[in-house]
C-alpha cells in the first residue's frame, strides 16, 4: 500500500512537472497567433512576375509578345481553378489583343436604410492590371536589358496573387478580376471592357482597384479618381481609398512588413482635372492607368502605385530618389531602367516580393471588409443587423404621411 502511494505521488510530480514545461510553448502559440505577419504569400507573385517580364519583355500592344504573355496567364489562371474569359478586340490594322477575365460571384448584400430596414443588392468590384508593355521589340537596341518589370510585370504578378488567394472563397460583392490588353494604346482594354457591360452591371461597381508599377517606386501610395474632386463627391468617391489605408493601419502592416501605404499629401494647389477650379493636388495623382475609363464614367477608383510626391513642384516629381537610378532624372517607367536585371542590383532583393504580396493583401483584405451600411446575406441569415441612423419615432411619423398621402390621393 505504501509502495502504491509513493508511486501515485510520483505520477502526480511527473505529471505536474510536464505540464509546467509544456506552459512556455503553450503560451508561445498563443504569442505566434497574435504575431502572425501579414501578407505572407511567399514568391509565387514575384516569381510570376519575372518569369512574365524575361519570357515576353517586349509585349507592346497588340504585337506577338504581348499575345503570349496574355495565353500565359490565361494558362496560369486555369491552373488555378478558374474559368477564364477570352475578351477579343482590334487595333484599326486588324490586329487583335485581348482581356482575360475571371468572375467570382458573390453571395450578395442586405442593405439597411435609414430606418433600419433592408433590401437585398448586388454589388462588383473590379481589380485590374494591365499586362502588355509599352516598349517595342524594334527598340530593343535602345533597350537592352529591358523587360518591363516595373510597367506592369509586377502589378500582374499581384493580380495573380489575389486570384490565388481568393480561389475558394466566396464575397459579398461579385469579384471581377482582369488582365487588360493594349493598356498603352490609350487604356483601350479597359475601355472595350467597360463599354461591353451592360448598364446594370456598369451600375453595380462600387469600386475598381487599379495596380500599376508597384515595384521600383520609392514609396506605395494609393489614389482616388479626380471624379472625387468634384464638388460634393470627396468622401463618397473617396471611401474605399480610406478603407484600403484602414486595411494597413489596421494590420501594422508598417511595423510588421516594412512596407506603408501612403497618400499623396503635396500641399500643390492647381487645376487638377481640367474644371478651371482650383484643386488640392492630395490624395489623388495626375499618372494616368487602366482606372481611367472607369474614373470618367463616375465609378470610384483606388490606384495603387509606387512613387516619390515628397516634393514642392510638379515638375520635381519622380518615381526614385535612388542615386542608382537617376539616368532618366529618376524615371523607371518606359525607360531602359525598366528591366529587372538593373533595378535587382540597385534595389533591396525582397522588395518586388513584399510589394507585391502587401499590395495583394491591402486589396483583398478591403474586398472582404464589403460595402457601407450592408451584411452579406449568410450573416444576414444568421441574425446580424446594423444600428438604424433614424430613430423609431421618426420612421413611425414617416410611415403615417405616407399613408396619409395614400388616402388623399
Amino acid at each position: 500500500m505504501k509502495n502504491i502511494k509513493t508511486k501515485n505521488l510520483f505520477q502526480k510530480i511527473l505529471t505536474l512537472l510536464v505540464c509546467i514545461s509544456l506552459m512556455p510553448a503553450l503560451v508561445s502559440c498563443g504569442d505566434d497567433d497574435e504575431n502572425i505577419k501579414p501578407a505572407d504569400y511567399g514568391t509565387y507573385g514575384a516569381d510570376f512576375a519575372l518569369e512574365l517580364a524575361k519570357s515576353f519583355p517586349f509585349r507592346n500592344a497588340f504585337s506577338s509578345g504581348e499575345q503570349g504573355a496574355g495565353l500565359m496567364i490565361k494558362n496560369e489562371l486555369e491552373g488555378m481553378g478558374y474559368k477564364v474569359e477570352a475578351q477579343s478586340f482590334s487595333a484599326p490594322d486588324g490586329r487583335v489583343s485581348y482581356n482575360y477575365i475571371v468572375r467570382i460571384p458573390g453571395e450578395g448584400f442586405m442593405q439597411r436604410d435609414s430606418f433600419g430596414e433592408y433590401a437585398e443588392v448586388k454589388k462588383t468590384v473590379v481589380i485590374g492590371a494591365h499586362y502588355d508593355s509599352p516598349i517595342e521589340y524594334a527598340q530593343r537596341v535602345d533597350y537592352p536589358d529591358y523587360d518591363g518589370i516595373q510597367n506592369n510585370a509586377c502589378g500582374i504578378g499581384a493580380l495573380m496573387t489575389i486570384a490565388k488567394e481568393m480561389y475558394g472563397h466566396t464575397y459579398g460583392y461579385d469579384v471581377i478580376l482582369v488582365a487588360f490588353g493594349a493598356s498603352s494604346s490609350n487604356y483601350l482594354g479597359a475601355g472595350v471592357f467597360l463599354t461591353n457591360m451592360t448598364e446594370e452591371e456598369t451600375k453595380s461597381i462600387e469600386c475598381m482597384y487599379c495596380i500599376e508599377s508597384i515595384y521600383a517606386g520609392d514609396k506605395l501610395y494609393a489614389h482616388a479618381g479626380l471624379s472625387s474632386l468634384k464638388e460634393g463627391k470627396k468622401y463618397s468617391y473617396r471611401r474605399k481609398l480610406y478603407e484600403a489605408y484602414d486595411v494597413a493601419y489596421e494590420n501594422s502592416l508598417l511595423s510588421k512588413t516594412g512596407i506603408d501605404l501612403n497618400y499623396n499629401m503635396s500641399l500643390l494647389s492647381f487645376d487638377v482635372n481640367g474644371d478651371n477650379t482650383i484643386d488640392m493636388y492630395r490624395e489623388v495623382t495626375t499618372v494616368k492607368s487602366d482606372y481611367v475609363t472607369f474614373d470618367n464614367n463616375s465609378i470610384p477608383i483606388v490606384f495603387i502605385e509606387s512613387s516619390d510626391y515628397n516634393f514642392s513642384k510638379m515638375e520635381d516629381m519622380k518615381e526614385t530618389k535612388n542615386l542608382e537610378l537617376q539616368e532618366f532624372g529618376g524615371a523607371i517607367r518606359n525607360t531602359p531602367l525598366d528591366s529587372s536585371k538593373i533595378l535587382s542590383e540597385s534595389l533591396d532583393e525582397t522588395r518586388l516580393q513584399n510589394r507585391i504580396n502587401v499590395t495583394s493583401f491591402i486589396v483583398v483584405k478591403a474586398v472582404e471588409k464589403g460595402s457601407q451600411n450592408c451584411v452579406p446575406v449568410s450573416r444576414y441569415k444568421e441574425g446580424e443587423r446594423l444600428e438604424p441612423t433614424v430613430s423609431p419615432k421618426k420612421k413611425n411619423e414617416k410611415d403615417a404621411s405616407a399613408s396619409e398621402s395614400r388616402k388623399n390621393g
